[in-house]
C-alpha cells in the first residue's frame, strides 16, 4: 500500500482552504462601505464644485441688492444663493433666510461647505472653504476670500446644508416673509461693526440682504 506522506496531506489541505477563502470573500457583498464611500463622495464632489464655482468670480463687483441669477454684481446672499444654485441647491434670497436653512453647527465642528452667518441681527453670509477661510463679498473687494479669524467676533450662527445626500435641507418657515429682507454690507474687518453700514437707529435697515 502507497501512502500519501503527511506533508503532502498539509499542503493539499492549505491549498483547498486558501481556494474556498478567496472565493468566499469575492462572494462578500460589501455594501456597507460602498454606501458610506458612495455618501462622503457626493458630499464632498459638490462642496469641492460650489468652491470652485465660487472663485471663478473672484473680483466681480459688490451691489447691494444685486438681482438673484445676475452675475456681473453680487451682493453676499445672491453670491451664496447663485453658486449653491448652480450646484443642485436650492438657497433662499437674502442672508437671514438663509440663516433658517439646514442644521446648527458648532464652531469646532466647521466644514468647508458651510455657511457662516455674520451680526445680529443677521445681514452677512459667506462660505467657509477650508484652511480657515472664508469665501464672501462685500464692498470695495467684491467676492474675495479673506481669514475666518478677521471675522470670528462677528459670527452669529453656523448652518450646514450639505447633508451626506447633496441635498439642502428646507428652509423653517419664514415669519417675517412679509417684510423686506435683511440688509447685506458688513464693514471691513478693520472698521467698528457700525461704520459703513446703510442703517441707522432713524432709518431702520434698508434690508435686502
Amino acid at each position: 500500500m502507497i501512502r500519501t506522506p503527511k506533508f503532502g496531506k498539509m499542503i493539499l489541505g492549505t491549498s483547498l482552504s486558501l481556494s474556498l477563502l478567496f472565493t468566499g470573500g469575492m462572494l462578500i457583498p460589501p455594501h456597507t462601505a460602498h454606501a458610506a464611500s458612495a455618501s462622503a463622495a457626493v458630499s464632498t464632489s459638490i462642496v469641492d464644485n460650489i468652491i470652485a464655482t465660487g472663485k471663478q468670480f473672484m473680483g466681480v463687483p459688490y451691489k447691494f441688492g444685486s438681482k438673484s441669477g445676475v452675475t456681473s454684481t453680487f451682493d453676499c446672499s445672491s453670491f451664496t444663493q447663485y453658486i449653491f444654485r448652480q450646484n443642485g441647491i436650492s438657497l433662499p434670497r437674502d442672508s437671514r433666510q438663509q440663516s433658517r436653512v439646514g442644521t446648527y453647527v458648532s464652531r469646532d465642528q466647521l466644514k468647508p461647505g458651510d455657511l457662516v452667518f455674520f451680526y445680529s441681527p443677521i445681514h452677512h453670509v459667506a462660505i467657509y472653504i477650508g484652511n480657515g477661510q472664508l469665501m464672501h463679498t462685500y464692498g470695495k473687494p467684491g467676492v474675495t476670500i479673506t481669514s475666518l479669524s478677521s471675522w470670528e467676533s462677528r459670527i452669529n450662527t453656523i448652518r450646514r446644508v450639505l447633508p451626506d445626500n447633496g441635498q439642502a435641507v428646507t428652509p423653517a418657515p419664514d415669519q417675517g416673509s412679509n417684510t423686506q429682507p435683511t440688509i447685506d454690507q458688513p464693514s471691513t474687518p478693520s472698521q467698528p461693526h457700525h461704520a459703513k453700514h446703510r442703517y441707522t437707529k432713524h432709518r431702520g435697515y434698508k434690508n435686502y440682504n
